[in-house]
């Protein structure tokens, strides 16, 4: 009994560690997407005009090399089109913040595949859970490169990013964030990881505030939040004219501008009229910080995009309402996973 009660130990401990080094590497996929957000609302991110995934860790180091790599800036449509005449220092403050995007990347990159490689060699990893960790990886991977697909999108032509490239880098982050957190919840809680049959509520709310970040990703792709900046009326109406007047009409759903920016303020009150049932549906005192959480997120989420529109999206409430979707996923993946873990048993 008391080899089998060793055992046991080292496993719930061996569930625990890894869980908690999937949570830390959830916050920097975190910490990742607020600073992306902060690059984009800069707009910093095509300041790095090459992609060297392996060998770009340090950045230009003497004068010389600054000036090199401004010249390579210089020939792209953003400096031809947009800044024209920018000084080299100028050029600095854009350059480092993209520098800091791409490097924290890498980071996370080590941050996983170096703990994975010493859990998976002093065969510490719980069962079944090594091909999560291998997907995982693998999307993490996959990332990079969507990102310097993004990139590369604006570097020819017209000086912008394509918001449909934007929007699903946007989006694989989120899903990078959340599928590390549900692993690390499903080790802590459970010591495997669950599946996520059933969760209700929970569930279709976890998929909607999703969707509600994609829907997101083309607001800011499109600049859509920089006209109609009233609320809670859009010019004068709270169903404006000219939300269908693209052919076919489903195209201005993802290309008219006042129509994305209409589907995500739509959305955001059905995130909220959800998350309210959810959280009246939840019962028992284990759930009643998860219900404050939950309601507390969506309505300082609310709140933010609100001002953020209202004040034509400044970079500080911009970087704000960033944060505060992650947050609002976060709340609601943890909210599904709490409602699941009775059908796994």
């Amino acid at each position: 009994m008391t080899v089998l009660k060793a055992m046991s130990e080292r496993r719930d401990g061996d569930a625990r560690a890894v869980a908690l080094w999937l949570f830390a590497v959830a916050g920097l996929v975190a910490l990742m997407v607020v600073i992306g957000g902060l690059t984009r609302l800069t707009e910093s991110g095509l300041s790095m005009v090459e992609w060297k995934p392996i060998t770009g860790w340090l950045p230009p180091l003497s004068e010389a090399a600054w000036i090199a790599e401004f010249e390579k800036y210089k020939q792209f449509p953003e400096y031809q089109k947009i800044n024209i005449g920018m000084t080299l220092e100028g050029f600095q403050n854009i350059y480092w913040l993209e520098y800091i995007h791409r490097v924290l990347g890498r980071l996370i990159g080590l941050a996983f595949a170096v703990p994975m490689l010493l859990f998976w060699i002093s065969g510490r990893i719980p069962a079944g859970m090594k091909p999560h960790l291998v997907a995982m990886f693998l999307l993490g991977g996959s990332q990079g490169a969507l990102g310097w697909f993004m990139v590369a999108s604006g570097l020819v032509d017209h000086p912008d990013v394509s918001h449909y490239r934007l929007t699903a880098h946007l989006g694989l982050a989120f899903f990078i964030f959340a599928y590390l957190l549900w692993g690390g919840l499903s080790l802590l809680r459970y010591g495997r990881m669950v599946s996520g049959r059933g969760g209700g509520l929970a569930a279709a709310l976890t998929v909607l505030v999703f969707v509600q970040v994609l829907s997101g990703g083309l607001v800011a792709g499109m600049n859509a939040g920089l006209a109609h900046n009233t609320w809670p009326l859009m010019d004068g109406a709270f169903i404006p004219d000219g939300l269908l007047i693209a052919k076919p009409w489903w195209t201005n759903f993802f290309e008219n501008a006042m129509t994305v920016q209409f589907q995500h303020r739509m959305l955001a009150y059905c995130v909220f009229v959800l998350a309210v049932v959810t959280a009246l549906s939840l019962k028992g005192k284990a759930a009643t910080g998860l219900r404050h959480g939950l309601l507390t997120a969506v309505l300082v989420q609310l709140g933010l995009g609100i001002a953020t529109l209202l004040a034509h999206v400044p970079v500080s409430l911009g970087t704000l309402h960033q944060a505060g979707a992650v947050v609002v996923l976060g709340m609601s993946v943890a909210l599904w996973h709490d409602r699941s873990l009775s059908r796994d048993d």
